[in-house]
């Protein structure tokens, strides 16, 4: 089961009222962001087959330590969405065409990996109570 937060086009609410929200174009380098009191990052894909998002939130999580929330926006396909949690989103707002019914079904075709990421650090042999 997924805690990614799978979010429709129509759904994506324009206001970010009392968050204070950064939205960043894959073309910056997370390194250079100033993240004092950001609670939310909107990683931009402009097409589907740009993947610096992927680097940039990867970035995020596991370098620069950020525990806010990730959020995928711009031309997001379900094929996407698992890939994107492991590289560390939280959050993904479809591109307009998306199911989220679809969506959210991606998750169950893929419910483990063995080899390590964003989240589960540790590949699957290492981690506790995985069989040898």
């Amino acid at each position: 089961m997924t805690t990614m937060k799978i979010i429709a086009a129509h759904a994506d609410a324009a206001s970010v009222h009392g968050l204070n929200v950064l939205s960043v174009a894959n073309t910056e380098d997370p390194r250079s962001l100033d993240l004092n009191g950001v609670s939310r990052i909107d990683l931009h894909f402009p097409k589907f087959t740009d993947g610096r998002a992927f680097s940039q939130a990867f970035l995020l999580r596991r370098r620069l330590g950020f525990v806010g929330e990730i959020r995928a926006t711009g031309d997001v396909l379900i094929d996407q969405l698992v890939q994107m949690e492991r590289t560390g989103f939280d959050a993904a707002v479809l591109r307009e065409d998306q199911n989220p019914e679809f969506a959210k079904a991606q998750f169950d075709r893929y419910a483990s990996f063995y080899q390590g990421d964003a989240v589960a650090v540790r590949p699957h042999y290492a981690r506790k109570g995985a069989a040898a």
